[in-house]
């Protein structure tokens, strides 16, 4: 089992591409400074529990997933430790 410290942050985005810039919590504000990948899930829920975007992004040399629900437009932010693999594969 794993256990991702969960952090209930606000996610500032780019206006014009909707792309993470910077995470906001604790007190802290981290700039994104890649981004490594974009899983748009819209297709895989049912329209009553609502699509979402999962963003994998490094800010200050940390890595987070940030997961975006469309329908209540809500984030999500879990740092990801060292060495976990990003995102999961279906093979």
């Amino acid at each position: 089992m794993l256990n991702l410290n969960i952090i209930a942050p606000t996610v500032a985005v780019d206006g014009i591409t909707g792309r993470p810039r910077e995470i906001r919590a604790d007190g802290e504000r981290l700039a994104v400074t890649s981004l490594e990948s974009v899983r748009d899930e819209t297709a895989a829920y049912p329209l009553e529990l609502g699509p979402r975007t999962v963003f994998v992004v490094t800010a200050s040399g940390r890595h987070f997933r940030l997961i975006h629900h469309l329908r209540d437009r809500r984030w999500t932010v879990e740092e990801l430790p060292a060495g976990q693999p990003t995102l999961s594969r279906a093979a």
